[in-house]
């Protein structure tokens, strides 16, 4: 008899081996060369942070491949005429994952005031959460009953949507919160959840039988698993993905580049067919800023702007990785984005009928600062500035000096790049309203126009999206014609898949979202 029982018992085990082996599970594997500090929202402050805790959390709404404002656990809202008062309606079926500290081990239904709890703890300068400062226009919150959820702004804010997808703003659980270190052991509603954390070896994310979502009435997310390795060396990484063992890498690296893309971005043949390529704007302009306080005459800022081939730059120097930057300073990618505005193509000629126009001292040294990583960009465009008849000389820093002399109105000529927090023109605007002077704002240039101004407050109080964009891009136009900036190019994002991925998708943001992956 004990024969039997012991015979049944290995068979038994060997099945479930068998069912649950690696081999029969969907696990989508990705590398992150960065560390994963937490899991806690509140802290998701950088790509790694981000990408994990998307598979983890939700809020009140969230962005598709457009950008899109679209339902989440809000399932409507509703928005006064003024624009300051946000009422949500939620869901009525989003529980949290099931933990043995809930009642029974399962995971209890979400309401109202789960967000007021953690738009508070979000506030709490105990916490001192990087996230902050998103509900910094926000006046009140609070849960009206258990389905419905009310914001007041300060002033109108039209973005304020797309602030509240950003994972900062994710519904954590306080019973679950306030008895264990979140940081490590985080409980959401999201598509996966937690399994496993081995620093600095691997991270596990199973799938969530329970979440509310469906994709054309079917229960997702499709995946098993998520498995995230952390591999420093990108080189390795990259063996790795080509070797099978990883689903995609994001982004390109010297180390590889050659080796898998053309000198004009395209796949190598030999990876096409085992290889999906996936490219498409990413919100981030690349660009030289122009310190209004002393700065070089208009003639000379624009000669700059006339002066280098931005089509050959990228080329030469990025495997085609972007798009030239002429058509203002707003990127590829938001919806606001003018394709029509004319801002500065490489013309030579033009270039030198402003320079002789503007009895500029030639023999001057333009000091331009930047840093290790955009040596070769920079000293480019000082090679051809210098056929033009302008004397540029490249100072480089370490990344951090550079930043903060930027931040500090040190520098009268930097490279700089700006990578949208949200995805709004707003974002890239401030850059140039006069009251975000830095240091108390991400006004580098201190650039002042008192018509920006004007326009810049008219798009803050208008609810029509439509005529918020005219503003936008009139507001665009004014920088183009300042030339406070030299636009570079806006940037993209490069995303390597195997060919057994379905269903991976991505915005301008760069966001993960893994939930409708299929393997």
């Amino acid at each position: 008899m004990k024969w039997k029982v012991g015979f049944f018992i290995v068979i038994l085990f060997s099945a479930c081996i068998q069912q649950y082996s690696n081999d029969n599970l969907a696990i989508f594997k990705y590398n992150e060369s960065a560390t994963i500090a937490t899991l806690d929202p509140a802290f998701a402050k950088d790509q790694a942070i981000i990408w994990a805790t998307n598979q983890l959390f939700n809020g009140l709404v969230q962005l598709d491949n457009k950008l899109n404002v679209l339902p989440s656990i809000a399932k409507k809202w509703q928005v006064t005429n003024d624009a300051l008062s946000y009422t949500f309606t939620l869901r009525d079926d989003v529980v949290f994952h099931d933990d043995e500290l809930f009642e029974n081990g399962k995971g209890r239904k979400v309401i109202a005031q789960d967000f007021e709890y953690s738009f508070n703890r979000l506030l709490d300068k105990n916490l001192a959460a990087p996230g902050v400062w998103v509900l910094a226009n926000v006046s009140t919150f609070k849960a009206i009953n258990d389905s419905t959820f009310n914001v007041v702004l300060k002033t109108p804010f039209p973005a304020f949507l797309s602030l509240l997808s950003m994972q900062y703003c994710s519904v954590v659980p306080k019973e679950i919160v306030e008895a264990v270190d979140f940081n490590r052991n985080p409980i959401g509603t999201g598509p996966f959840k937690f399994q496993l954390w081995e620093d600095g070896v691997k991270l596990v994310l199973r799938k969530n039988p329970n979440y509310f979502e469906k994709e054309e009435g079917e229960k997702i997310p499709f995946l098993d698993a998520v498995a995230i390795t952390f591999i420093k060396d990108k080189q390795s990484a990259f063996l790795q993905f080509i070797q099978g063992k990883l689903d995609f890498i994001s982004g390109i690296d010297a180390s590889y580049k050659d080796e898998i893309l053309t000198s004009t971005g395209e796949l190598q043949e030999k990876y096409q067919t085992t290889v999906t390529l996936q490219s498409q704007p990413y919100l981030n302009t690349e660009y030289l800023g122009f310190l209004m306080d002393s700065p070089l005459p208009l003639e000379i800022r624009q000669a700059i702007n006339y002066g280098f081939d931005r089509v050959k730059m990228l080329k030469y120097l990025r495997n085609n990785i972007g798009t030239p930057a002429i058509n203002g300073f707003v990127p590829m990618g938001l919806p606001s984005f003018n394709s029509e505005l004319k801002g500065y193509n490489y013309n030579p000629e033009k270039a030198k009928a402003l320079i002789a126009s503007s009895n500029f001292d030639t023999q001057q040294e333009i000091i331009l600062s930047t840093t290790s990583s955009y040596l070769d960009l920079c000293e480019y465009i000082q090679n051809q500035l210098q056929d033009i008849g302008l004397n540029v000389r490249v100072e480089v820093s370490p990344p951090s000096t550079h930043r903060q002399m930027v931040a500090t109105s040190k520098l009268n000529f930097f490279r700089g790049s700006w990578i949208a927090d949200y995805p709004d023109a707003e974002n890239y605007l401030s850059l140039f309203y006069s009251n975000n002077f830095c240091p108390n704002g991400p006004n580098y240039t201190h650039y002042k126009n008192e018509e920006f101004d004007e326009l810049y407050e008219k798009a803050l109080s208008e609810t029509n999206t439509e005529l918020r964009y005219i503003y936008y891009q009139q507001m665009d136009k004014l920088i183009v014609e300042s030339a406070v900036v030299v636009p570079l190019y806006y940037d993209r994002v490069l995303r390597f898949i195997n060919k057994n991925i379905t269903g991976f998708e991505s915005n301008a943001m760069n966001l993960l979202d893994l939930k409708r992956v299929r393997k």
